[in-house]
């Protein structure tokens, strides 16, 4: 008796340390493909409580949550001959466990080499500009070739993004140079530009003082305030050359005639002397013979 008692509480054991190993969880982010005798079966397990045959089934989790893998820094040349350092981001996710657990060994790291070649493939026929300016060709282009070897491994390619380009420090200084140059540029031109507008309207002034002489007078005066609200001390002021040939012309007309006094009335021949010359002529008197 004592030993058919051992026996069955060694069954009982077994049997509970059986159900025990053949019991598995799945949670939401995972499926479980199952290998009955080293064969993948058809059915994937969902979610939740699943029972497995034991030592007959081993289930390999499969994570179905996106995934996010930096590629590593690629060095390359450009199409321009541009030496560059690029970095990306892949991110992807599985979208059948079965073909991401046999069709290939490790999907991640796959995935990771693939983007790496597929980096170093789309600096080689890029140019500078398109990897600083246009990235989002490259990045969909860059999708496109991921996708196409990850399909039959069950891998779908969300989104692959290019996150940085390294530039050598004699590029980045002749870029600014570049940039500066271009600035320089445009202020001249939007400074010629004004001050080829600005003629114009001053053109137009011109020739409307010039048809209204009040105007000009009326400008000069305002001038005068401007200048006195800011410095009252000493004001210059610019008088017109035509007010005053208007005083010199008034001058002349109201003076009256005046007799030469230093004409003689007596005939030079008569006293023997002969008469002085105008003034500021020079000549002297001299003794008649």
């Amino acid at each position: 008796m004592d030993v058919l008692l051992i026996v069955l509480l060694v069954l009982v054991a077994l049997v509970v340390v059986g159900v025990a190993s053949s019991f598995r969880v799945v949670t939401q982010i995972e499926r479980g493909v199952v290998f009955r005798l080293g064969r993948a079966q058809r059915e994937v397990r969902r979610p939740g409580p699943t029972m497995l045959i034991p030592f007959v089934d081993r289930m390999r989790r499969v994570n179905m949550q996106v995934a996010t893998m930096p590629v590593p820094a690629q060095d390359g040349i450009t199409r321009d001959n541009v030496t560059v350092r690029v970095d990306a981001v892949v991110y992807f996710r599985v979208n059948d466990p079965i073909s991401a657990v046999v069709q290939v060994q490790d999907y991640q790291y796959a995935i990771s080499q693939v983007a790496q070649t597929s980096l170093r493939s789309v600096i080689g026929k890029s140019d500078l500009d398109d990897l600083l300016s246009n990235r989002e060709r490259l990045n969909q282009g860059l999708e496109v070739m991921l996708d196409s070897p990850a399909a039959p491994w069950g891998i779908e390619i969300d989104r692959v993004e290019i996150k940085d380009v390294a530039l050598p420090e004699t590029m980045k200084r002749s870029m600014s140079r570049q940039a500066e140059a271009e600035r320089e540029r445009r202020s001249r031109v939007i400074t010629a530009d004004g001050e080829f507008q600005a003629s114009k309207k001053l053109s137009e002034a011109a020739a409307a003082m010039t048809a209204t002489p009040g105007a000009l007078q009326l400008r000069l005066m305002q001038t005068m305030v401007e200048v006195a609200a800011e410095r009252n001390s000493t004001l210059v002021l610019p008088f017109p050359v035509e007010l005053l040939r208007y005083f010199e012309a008034a001058a002349h007309a109201a003076a009256p005639a005046v007799p030469r006094a230093d004409i003689p009335d007596s005939d030079p021949a008569v006293d023997g002397t002969l008469p002085s010359s105008a003034p500021g002529t020079g000549a002297t008197r001299v003794p008649h013979d």
